[in-house]
């Protein structure tokens, strides 16, 4: 097939499945929820059977944002991915650039990932790109429910993990920054966050401590780079616990990065005291840059891209706690 045909296919397939994941428009009926079962995508056919790309940008771009069934650009051993390309001419702030949403929601459960950022260190260092590995929706009742991984590409050894919490206008944060080549751990932290009218103000951060601070130290990869060959990440989500961990790509052991317990009551008075995600929601993956957030070891990284750097994504998968999404669904009927 040549490239031209490849591509025209690749475009009708993505508008597809892009007017299949947009929501009932007003004066249409809502659809009851549906839900993912245990599912591993292998980005090893043209289009997903488990995530739908959104298009923010002209049809002329789609196949030069997303590739899909291809092999690996870096690394022989790995036959199948996901390309995704970050576009020079997209606006700064998360959502902008590609991203891939799950078709139907998510709940508690265990979710990992394999992917492989660009490496822009030597090529621009100061580049604001964010890669974000997370779960997503917000409820009018239930509020905000994200989980979420971050990799600030202009430094591959320091790693984001937290989440997002509150029933607007409130956006409440819970976080672990780290450096996986090394074990530092930078911050263990929360704050408290309003929206009102456009402007948003939070507290200040307050460092957390004891059993919501576990574990203390971290054993660090030796040599861990995330631009420098695919690893495996994940997080397992429960009703009272959040813990994000890592592979070792050697020992394959299963590396604790945060345990949180939720010891503490950090947002008194509301729906999510302890910052831990009570509501179902989107399964996704996006690719973005940021003038506003450089990365923890470099304040000058929130340059724009100046090329369309690639993000490899081999596989992503959900097992779902199914015992406790049955109790969730049986008791907010």
């Amino acid at each position: 097939m040549n490239r031209s045909l490849f591509s025209v296919l690749l475009a009708v397939v993505l508008t597809i499945s892009y007017v299949q994941a947009q929501p009932p428009q007003q004066g249409q009926a809502q659809q009851p929820r549906r839900f993912h079962g245990q599912f591993v995508e292998h980005f090893d056919a043209p289009s997903s059977r488990y995530f739908n790309p959104v298009i923010s940008r002209t049809r002329d771009s789609l196949h030069r944002r997303y590739l899909q069934g291809i092999p690996s650009i870096s690394d022989k051993e790995t036959n199948s991915i996901m390309l995704m390309r970050i576009d020079p001419g997209d606006p700064a702030g998360a959502g902008r650039g590609p991203e891939i949403v799950s078709r139907d929601f998510t709940h508690f459960g265990s979710y990992a990932v394999r992917l492989k950022v660009a490496d822009v260190t030597k090529v621009q260092p100061d580049l604001g790109a964010v890669v974000g590995y997370f779960t997503y929706t917000v409820d009018p009742v239930y509020g905000q429910s994200e989980v979420d991984w971050e990799w600030l590409i202009a430094d591959p050894e320091v790693l984001y993990i937290g989440t997002w919490t509150g029933v607007r206008p409130h956006y409440n944060r819970i976080g672990r920054t780290l450096n996986m080549a090394t074990g530092q751990i930078y911050s263990t932290s929360w704050r408290a966050g309003t929206n009102v009218g456009g402007v948003q103000t939070f507290t200040e951060r307050e460092q957390f401590t004891g059993e919501d601070n576990q574990p203390e130290t971290i054993q660090p990869i030796e040599g861990f780079n995330a631009s420098s060959q695919f690893y495996t990440y994940g997080f397992d989500w429960y009703p009272d616990r959040m813990i994000w961990w890592i592979i070792h790509p050697v020992t394959e052991e299963r590396i604790i990065l945060w345990d949180y317990k939720g010891v503490v009551e950090v947002f008194p008075g509301q729906l999510s005291p302890h910052g831990i995600p009570p509501n179902p929601s989107r399964y996704r993956l996006n690719y973005w840059h940021t003038n506003n957030w450089p990365v923890q070891t470099n304040p000058n990284s929130i340059e724009a891209p100046l090329f369309p750097y690639g993000l490899e994504i081999d596989w992503m998968s959900y097992t779902p706690f199914e015992d406790l999404n049955r109790a969730y669904q049986e008791q907010n009927r």
